[in-house]
């Protein structure tokens, strides 16, 4: 199965030039690398808590769809990782308002840590 590559300059590039890709197309479907509220204009992490941390990592999965031809609606599978399940409630009022209905199957987790100090990373599928 041919796969492409896809890439935006609207959304962070790999860390540290890390051999990985923002996102990959491959049999009608587009897998996104994890995205983390870091602002592509300046490669820093968004000021703020959760709610605003969320809505960058939001930004930059959207910025990454459309490059690659689809949109939030299109997301089948979405992972959330947080360094702090007790921000759960405000992410996912975030996570309601950014992602339209029928929700996608959702695994939310609390994690160690997350690249650059993130407190929250997230990962879709969506169809192409």
């Amino acid at each position: 199965m041919p796969k492409e590559i896809v890439f935006t300059e609207n959304a962070p590039a790999p860390l540290g030039g890390a051999p990985y890709n923002q996102a990959v197309k491959a049999g009608g479907l587009v897998f996104l690398a994890g995205q983390i509220p870091m602002d592509p204009a300046t490669s820093a992490l968004v000021p703020g808590g959760i709610t605003e941390q969320t809505n960058q990592c939001f930004d930059n999965v959207a910025a990454i769809l459309e490059a690659a031809g689809s949109d939030l609606s299109k997301i089948v599978r979405a992972q959330v990782y947080m360094a702090d399940l007790g921000d759960f409630a405000a992410m996912n009022a975030v996570y309601a308002t950014r992602m339209p209905e029928p929700f996608p199957a959702r695994s939310t987790f609390q994690v160690a840590a997350l690249p650059a100090g993130a407190i929250v990373e997230i990962e879709v599928v969506a169809t192409a």
